[in-house]
């Protein structure tokens, strides 16, 4: 079987109709460099660019480089920057899937054996763009970067050698700056990398009319990006490539949803013309709504509602989704106590929570609820604890089924032994393995020794818990009535199992277990 590549596309083979019809940008001049080459990128820039170049509202390419040493950028060369993407999910409550051959990717770049190549980028006129996605942890000052390093490590140092090189060639021209758009999933992407930036270009004792370049000609936005990429489908890949008639090693796949938030003007916007093609991109002067939308709606569902659906007996959010007791449980969590507690437009986050509910039940995502419970306590604190506080706030209550969340996460922890730096603890359906911070594991395995199933027990457990300040980063003991509160649903968990506790919590009576 044929690879995917240009000489495939350029030769009488025909796609096949579950294909959508090839759309050829070679020849279009690269007007971005990217750092990394991912499927996240590729399952969403790329995409995007490869949208408005098909009605010709942009007519550029990617040059994508790779942010450490180990990369695709090799096999994405050997198929000449092409690759298939599936998008798959629900809409409006039907199936819905789109096959497409990218041809926004002009190239790579491999910086840790063609450095020179990345700098000669620095040169051309016509790219205008930065884009990156180079996880969490990317946007880091590294004070052990260098500029003469063929390359610095760290992706500040890369794009700090890359502007100085662009300000040398172009003179400090106030016309040749760069916008520069992480998508890194950290609060004030842009400020940071700037802040970055700059601080690399006084350690590294770089001319002051550059720092004045960086600060006045070059343009750092803050962003937000939202679409779940799953990546290469290994256990549908062979099936596919039959079906496509070609061999693809970059096969991506990703959901229909999609949402690009951009702190810009409109000038930029009309530059960056996406949303004259019907993507989802939103710019903005402040983008604090869609990311407080963002965090409590769809990633507090998940947080609020994995422990109990797991402890539960249920393994993906699909089926977390389609049961009876706790797809209730979910819905209600989400409709009547996360979005009440949000003072934004009620129908904006609504409609969000719609797409989300949607986004949970897509059938071709596989979302194990033991990853989701990867560090939860952290992910409790940011995504959840607010809409507890702000229900309070707003209702003069507390929120049950929020607080049910919190008594349920802590119960996970339950009759758990630490090994090594996990912890193995069980539920009904079985053993399985907690990973979290190991001081975080140590802490609720302590508070959980000498449980007795006693009320007097639970509330000890849940003063504990809750008194825990380094965790929540204040004492939840003072939370009018939520020491009570928790300390009655951990007793109940206890005593008369989850399955009947949450059940009585969504009205469902007794839990089906047949």
């Amino acid at each position: 079987m044929r690879g995917l590549n240009r000489e495939l596309i350029k030769s009488d083979f025909e796609f096949p109709k579950a294909v959508e019809p090839y759309f050829s940008a070679e020849g279009l001049p690269e007007k971005i460099i990217q750092f990394g080459e991912g499927n996240f990128l590729r399952g969403f820039v790329e995409w995007m660019i490869h949208q408005m170049n098909k009605q010709g509202k942009f007519n550029g390419r990617v040059v994508a480089v790779q942010p450490i040493p180990e990369g695709l950028v090799a096999a994405l060369n050997k198929q000449d920057g092409l690759y298939t993407l599936l998008l798959r999910g629900l809409q409006d409550g039907k199936v819905k899937e789109c096959k497409e051959v990218i041809s926004s990717v002009s190239r790579g770049i491999n910086p840790y054996t063609e450095w020179d190549e990345v700098l000669k980028c620095a040169e051309n006129p016509d790219i205008e763009y930065v884009i990156s996605n180079t996880t969490e942890a990317g946007i880091v000052y590294d004070s052990a970067d260098r500029l003469e390093m063929t390359p610095p490590q760290s992706f500040p140092g890369k794009l700090t050698a890359y502007l100085f090189q662009r300000f040398q060639y172009f003179q400090g021209n106030a016309h040749k700056g760069m916008v520069i758009i992480p998508c890194e999933l950290i609060e004030h992407n842009g400020d940071k990398l700037r802040e970055a930036v700059l601080q690399l270009a006084d350690n590294w004792n770089l001319p002051e009319s550059f720092k004045v370049w960086v600060k006045n000609h070059n343009s750092f936005h803050n962003s937000l990006v939202d679409r779940v990429v799953t990546g290469y489908p290994k256990d549908e890949a062979e099936i596919l490539e039959k079906q496509f008639g070609y061999a693809d090693q970059l096969l991506d796949a990703a959901e229909l949803f999609h949402l690009w938030v951009i702190e810009g003007s409109e000038e930029l916007a009309k530059r960056l013309p996406f949303t004259e093609v019907g993507l989802n991109v939103i710019w903005t002067n402040d983008m604090t709504p869609y990311r407080t939308r963002k965090v409590r709606i769809l990633n507090g569902a998940h947080t609020s509602s994995v422990p109990a659906a797991f402890l539960y007996g249920i393994e993906t959010v699909g089926e977390m989704m389609d049961h009876e007791i706790i797809g209730k449980y979910v819905r209600q969590v989400v409709y009547e106590e996360i979005i009440p507690s949000i003072e934004l437009d009620r129908e904006m986050l609504s409609n969000f929570a719609d797409s989300v509910v949607e986004r949970f039940q897509n059938p071709f995502i596989k979302h194990y609820l033991l990853s989701i419970l990867l560090n939860s306590s952290s992910k409790f604190k940011a995504r959840v604890l607010p809409s507890i506080i702000e229900y309070q706030k707003h209702k003069g209550e507390l929120p049950k089924l929020l607080a049910f969340s919190l008594a349920a996460l802590i119960a996970v922890y339950k009759d758990g032994q630490i090994e090594g730096s996990s912890m193995k603890a069980r539920r009904d359906k079985g053993e399985f393995i907690m990973k979290d911070d190991l001081a975080v594991l140590e802490f609720f395995v302590s508070v959980w020794q000498d449980f007795d199933t006693t009320r007097d027990g639970a509330l000890r457990v849940a003063q504990a818990v809750l008194g825990n300040s380094a965790l929540w980063g204040q004492d939840l003991n003072q939370l009018a009535g939520l020491t009570a509160k928790i300390a009655d649903y951990l007793y109940q968990i206890a005593n008369e199992g989850i399955q009947d506790t949450i059940a009585k919590l969504v009205g469902g009576g007794k839990a089906c277990r047949c």
